[in-house]
């Protein structure tokens, strides 16, 4: 697939990396409200325009729309790309409201066109191997999960942070998804959940760049908890913090009737997996059984390019959407005080089976 990325902000370097080395997606376009910034983000590469937004979606080369904009305008995006009868690839999350997400899918769906959403870390050796030790019953039936990021925020090292704290940012709609996709991917979805939630300050002061010293607003919760039911019966306890110095908790551990293990952070594609079970002495590696190897952000895109017709990409839409629904919820019972049914629901998404190259087009059928 040819791509067109719309918004060139800090994590595109990340994304132009990884598409320039898989075969699956070719960079042929780049569009930004800031074009100077469009045009020195891919300096690197030959061969990309840089192009107006509109001239972007109207570009017949361009096969899918990799919208990079902040979570304001991901449902415009993506509505825009969708009309103009591109396909849509997403970073996270899908839209910054699951009524805007449900916009997208539907618009999507009555245009036959594909959706496919960040975060796709998931794909990685990391969660993918923990996902098939749950799988093969080496812990036996999963009963719980806890799933922890505490930092003191990101307006630390980030020279612009002012969405982290309006609606469609704070600690659970920017990270959440990346725990909430990992946990769905190994215990399933989510039929309810019960939350409670705070915000330390009103305000934060900007850390580096030429803000400096600046204050920005908080209009969201930077400490939020809650409990999520999976419809396999385990219960997943998450904390999702910009109010804490630091933590010890590892980011995610799952609790089955045989074992535990410990399952590697999920903003990362590897790293190592652990497992202790009943009458074993402290904890043990497991070796990479399953995930992309050496993959970056991006790899879901190639996923999603080389997912064959009619099937659902591993980073799909609807996994997307159902993760927003749950943190939309999650908020929803934090500020009533009662638990709240999930609407939505969605498959566990295919698993990668077995340690595999992204570039290898085999490894997506």
């Amino acid at each position: 697939m040819n791509v067109g990325v719309v918004g060139c902000g800090a994590i595109s370097a990340q994304y132009f990396q990884t598409i320039d080395r898989l075969p699956q997606v070719r960079l042929v376009a780049v569009a930004d409200l800031d074009l100077d910034r469009a045009r020195e983000a891919v300096r690197p590469y030959t061969g990309v325009d840089v192009l107006t937004v509109t001239e972007l979606m109207a570009d017949p080369r361009v096969d899918v729309v990799l919208n990079l904009t902040v979570p304001a305008a991901h449902a415009e995006v993506a509505l825009a790309a969708i009309a103009a009868g591109k396909h849509v690839y997403c970073e996270k999350p899908l839209a910054a409201t699951a009524a805007d997400a449900e916009r997208i899918l539907r618009a999507a769906q009555d245009a036959r066109i594909r959706v496919g959403c960040a975060p796709d870390t998931v794909l990685g050796t990391g969660t993918q191997t923990a996902r098939k030790a749950i799988d093969d019953g080496l812990i036996g039936r999963p009963v719980a999960a806890t799933a922890t990021m505490m930092t003191p925020g990101h307006e630390r090292w980030h020279p612009n942070p002012d969405f982290y704290y309006v609606p469609g940012g704070g600690p659970l709609l920017d990270m959440g998804p990346y725990y909430i996709t990992s946990l769905v991917t190994m215990l399933g979805p989510v039929t309810a959940v019960i939350g409670a939630a705070n915000r330390t300050r009103a305000k934060r002061t900007i850390g580096s760049g030429p803000r400096r010293g600046e204050e920005i607003p908080v209009t969201v919760d930077t400490h939020v908890t809650g409990v999520l039911m999976h419809a396999s019966g385990a219960l997943s306890t998450l904390v999702m913090s910009f109010d804490a110095a630091a933590t010890r908790a590892p980011h995610i551990e799952v609790h089955g009737e045989q074992g535990s293990l410990v399952v590697p952070n999920p903003n990362h594609f590897d790293g190592p997996v652990q497992v202790s079970r009943i009458g074993e002495e402290g904890w043990r590696d497991l070796p990479v059984s399953a995930g992309y190897l050496e993959a970056g952000r991006g790899v879901g895109l190639a996923d999603f390019a080389a997912t064959p017709a009619g099937h659902e990409p591993r980073a799909g839409g609807s996994l997307a959407f159902h993760v927003l629904d749950v943190m939309e919820s999650l908020l929803a019972s934090a500020h009533s005080g009662a638990a709240v049914t999930i609407a939505s629901t969605c498959e566990r998404p295919r698993p990668v089976p077995v340690p595999t190259s992204p570039g290898d087009m085999s490894s997506f059928t």
